[in-house]
């Protein structure tokens, strides 16, 4: 059967970028819709996200590219990149949605690469791959999601040649994943080499602000359908607080208080806390990933994170990249190989060096042990 995302209740990724479906408007295409691709649901707008300091830079770019059409072309390739449950499905099936309500009528194509991977392989077993290049070399905008799972040596190769002929033609990209680009070990390096070319940009968790904002458009967008719900805005301020992981534990905290609202009419914040003990998870230890110390190690240092990964050797960089390398050692479970290779492609012998220079240097230098104990504590935080 044909991959495809399902389009029946409101996923959860849509609560975690703060989509309220009910309350955005119903915009219908000017045109019948892609020329080929995933479907296009049209409650993903610009209208029904909740913009906040995680996402205001992404979202800043989108609507640029949505509205300016080819005159955005210096954002290209775009690539949005974030954990899951955090609004990149929305925001790009945002971008496709406006772009094909403008008066231009631009040719877009909205694909995952679950679904390019599909359509790819049938066109071949059909001997019908040349009419879907030429079908895809006419395109005006190509946007393209979840690219970490865009595998197979065959269809990264006719990705690249796409991308190549897309760009070169000055035709706008935008591309979504759950890590950056330099991250996805899987893909092509000529691909990565690509993607890497453009802007990308990150979309972090929601800060409380924000949290509690999804919260209140959650339930005004649950209120349309019954007026008589009713949170108390102490209750959603105390949810937004303590229910920091993820856009899927916000929503099942919004689920269970509905549901506890039916006949549990009067819940105090000591109830709330037993029925939503299983979303907060105070006592466990949080899972820190490789990225989330490469994004803390290059802001403290004042590098970027694509530096840490770069073959630049300046003194500048080098400290920081070691510094990263041997917090990934000792804060994460990966080997030297993997974290090697999420340095750039590293050899594990660079790591091995890396973190015995910063073990000698901690037990020497005072005040870069301080250092390292202020970064673990950032990280963890």
């Amino acid at each position: 059967a044909q991959p495809r995302r399902a389009a029946g209740p409101q996923p959860i990724s849509q609560v975690a970028a703060g989509i309220t479906p009910q309350a955005a408007p119903q915009r219908q295409p000017t045109q019948a819709g892609t020329l080929f691709g995933s479907p296009l649901d049209q409650r993903y707008t610009f209208e029904g996200f909740v913009e906040g300091s995680s996402n205001r830079v992404a979202l800043a770019a989108a609507k640029t590219i949505a509205e300016a059409g080819a005159g955005a072309v210096r954002f290209n390739p775009l690539f949005i990149h974030s954990s899951v449950g955090l609004g990149k499905t929305h925001l790009l099936q945002a971008i496709a949605n406006a772009a094909l309500s403008s008066a231009r009528s631009p040719r877009v194509v909205y694909l995952t690469a679950e679904y390019f991977m599909w359509r790819f392989a049938t066109a071949i077993r059909d001997n019908d791959a040349l009419s879907l290049k030429e079908t895809l070399r006419n395109i005006d905008l190509l946007v393209i999601d979840d690219m970490q799972f865009l595998q197979g040596n065959s269809i990264q190769n006719e990705f690249c040649h796409l991308l190549n002929m897309l760009l070169d033609s000055a035709k706008q990209v935008v591309v979504a994943a759950d890590r950056a680009p330099w991250e996805l070990e899987s893909l092509d390096p000529r691909v990565r080499s690509r993607l890497q070319g453009g802007v990308a940009i990150e979309m972090e968790a929601p800060d409380y602000e924000m949290r509690l904002e999804i919260l209140k458009r959650r339930l005004e967008a649950a209120r349309q359908e019954d007026a008589s719900l009713d949170i108390p805005a102490e209750i959603l301020s105390h949810v937004a607080r303590n229910i920091t992981a993820s856009g899927r534990e916000l929503e099942g905290a919004f689920n269970q208080l509905l549901f506890r609202r039916t006949f549990e009419p009067q819940l105090t914040i000591e109830r709330v806390d037993e029925l939503l003990s299983h979303l907060v998870a105070a006592g466990e230890p949080r899972r820190v990933r490789i990225e989330d110390i490469q994004r803390v190690v290059a802001k403290h240092y004042n590098v970027s994170r694509q530096e840490l990964v770069s073959s630049r050797r300046t003194r500048v960089v080098v400290m920081p990249r070691q510094i990263a390398m041997y917090l990934s050692k000792t804060l994460t479970p990966r080997s030297f190989p993997e974290i090697g290779r999420r340095f750039g492609g590293r050899d594990h012998t660079t790591v091995l060096h890396a973190v015995r220079k910063i073990e000698d240097l901690i037990a020497s230098d005072t005040k870069l042990s301080h250092e390292i104990e202020l970064l673990k504590r950032l990280i963890n935080e």
